[in-house]
């Protein structure tokens, strides 16, 4: 039940994305569209609710609750960028807005490109960790916790992947092609 509710989510994400974008800019009725954008956060409060309640009746924690932390933090982390890349594109198509910004691709500018990447993936990951560790603290020693657990070595290998990326593009900086290139 909580991979079909992941599942439902993640769905519902991009239809309340699409429908708030569709109201915002197709209808031209912006503050109901955001009114459609802000119900994101409720799918994650439902998905953290279900399975606390899971847990607490006894349910083994395996990957599936594990996989419910993970998305809730991904989606905390990265669920507010995914919609400004969305609206900046839909706005630029379908109501004249500019042309979305690119990341740079040279020099400092794109060092920091990446280190903000970086920050907004540790946020998800961290809320991952976080979550999965209020799992291990609510199940107590009852239950095998090890599933979790795996989650969050997971979570920290995808903060040190994030951070080894922007590191790369700090200590070796892409260069823009010289003239005649």
């Amino acid at each position: 039940m909580i991979v079909t509710l992941v599942v439902a989510c993640e769905i519902a994400f991009w239809v309340l994305l699409a429908a708030g974008l569709a109201l915002r800019y197709g209808a031209r009725r912006p503050r109901l569209g955001a009114a459609v954008l802000l119900c994101e956060p409720v799918l994650e409060l439902v998905l953290l609710a279900v399975t606390a309640v899971d847990l607490k009746n006894g349910a083994e924690p395996d990957w599936k609750h594990g996989l419910a932390a993970v998305y809730i933090g991904f989606t905390a982390g990265l669920g507010h960028s995914t919609i400004k890349w969305a609206d900046a594109r839909v706005a630029h198509r379908f109501a004249g807005g500019p042309p979305p910004v690119r990341p740079p691709k040279y020099g400092k500018a794109r060092a920091v490109h990446e280190w903000k990447t970086a920050g907004r993936w540790t946020v998800a990951a961290a809320t991952a960790l976080a979550l999965l560790q209020a799992a291990v603290w609510y199940v107590g020693g009852d239950g095998d916790v090890s599933s979790l657990r795996s989650w969050q070595r997971t979570m920290l290998l995808v903060i040190g992947i994030n951070l080894v990326i922007a590191a790369s593009y700090t200590a070796f900086p892409r260069r823009a092609p010289g003239p005649g290139a």
